[in-house]
């Protein structure tokens, strides 16, 4: 028999390997998930006549940021599939609070939709400010993709490795520095998680992006960073700057010579970047599964895997129930590490 989902996502709460080990975790999630919840959806039809008009994807964050990006290859492929009209538009601030806040606050019939990233569910677990509530006023969609990080340090460190970056840590407590995109995103928040996990203690230093982290690291400022792949590639390319590992427990087709964090001596350490579509809570679920079927339409068209292994990520696609579940595992254990490291960001 299986276990009640509750009781699954209580037990991936119960330790700080929670977020690395969500993707298993989630598996079984789904496979109950999907028999308690799935019949009753599937029996819905979507409402005469949707869409009608134009459908918003709102974006937390300014244009020209990867999850701008990514939106509008979604929306531009969704019209095409769905033959109807997706806009996209950039509310940025407030580390995406602002765009999020908005879209908890829209009605709920499908016109208004929020490309959520990492921040999504980081924000909300570390920032007591952020004023929204990404379980509660949020309805899952789908998910798109998703894709590791990768740990980088300066060419001049000494340590080449996760391990010898562990001992080096220990022995010299708080002389690393460490550049983040920002307090409370999963840069910076997947350092809180490596010195939990560890014992270590690494200074965070938070700069307003990951590109002028990477220029300080560059520079010999700080000594290590984390970034997208896509982001730091170029530098690793040059021999600007060292990758040690990648943050998720397999290796990245775009650094397949980039160990894992398993492969690096952290097994159970699993930590991505994702994107998915969300809407307001209170959505029909006939519009969430219209949506969803034609997102994972999407998701395996040659074009846009094409772009995804360009963006160093890979396609995800899944039921709203399994995203639900995602959402929930990732948001919760993000509230673990921040309590475990008592963070306080304002």
């Amino acid at each position: 028999m299986s276990l009640p989902t509750f009781y699954l996502l209580s037990t991936m709460n119960a330790s700080l390997s929670t977020p690395v080990r969500r993707r298993q975790a989630l598996m079984l999630c789904a496979a109950t998930a999907g028999s308690l919840l799935a019949p009753a959806v599937l029996a819905q039809a979507p409402s005469a006549g949707y869409p009608d008009r134009p459908i918003r994807i709102v974006v937390p964050f300014a244009p020209g940021a990867g999850t701008d990006a990514m939106a509008r290859l979604v929306a531009q492929k969704l019209g095409e599939v769905m033959g109807a009209t997706f806009v996209v538009e950039n509310r940025a601030g407030a580390s995406g609070a602002i765009g999020t806040q908005h879209v908890a606050q829209s009605p709920a019939d499908g016109y208004t939709l929020l490309l959520v990233a990492s921040p999504f569910t980081t924000v909300a677990a570390s920032v007591p400010g952020a004023n929204y509530d990404p379980l509660r006023q949020f309805a899952p969609v789908g998910m798109i993709a998703s894709g590791p990080l990768v740990w980088a340090a300066n060419t001049s460190l000494a340590a080449n490795s996760m391990k010898e970056l562990v001992t080096l840590a220990r022995k010299n407590p708080g002389k690393l520095n460490y550049g983040s995109a920002g307090a409370g995103g999963v840069n910076h928040l997947v350092l809180e998680l490596l010195k939990a996990k560890t014992g270590t203690f690494i200074t965070h230093i938070p700069y307003r992006g990951v590109a002028p982290a990477t220029m300080d690291m560059i520079g010999g400022q700080i000594q290590l960073v984390t970034g997208t792949i896509p982001a730091l590639l170029p530098f690793i390319k040059n021999g600007s700057i060292k990758p040690l590992a990648v943050t998720s427990a397999k290796r990245s087709s775009a650094l397949p010579d980039v160990p894992s964090m398993a492969e690096a001596g952290l097994p159970g350490i699993d930590v991505v970047n994702y994107f998915a579509l969300m809407a307001p809570a209170g959505t029909p679920a006939a519009i969430l599964n219209s949506l969803n079927a034609a997102l994972n339409k999407v998701v395996a068209l040659p074009d846009v895997l094409a772009r995804f292994k360009t963006d160093a990520v890979e396609a995800a696609p899944g039921s709203p129930a399994l995203l639900g579940h995602f959402i929930e595992a990732d948001y919760r254990a993000w509230r673990n590490v921040v309590k475990s490291q008592n963070l306080k960001i304002e």
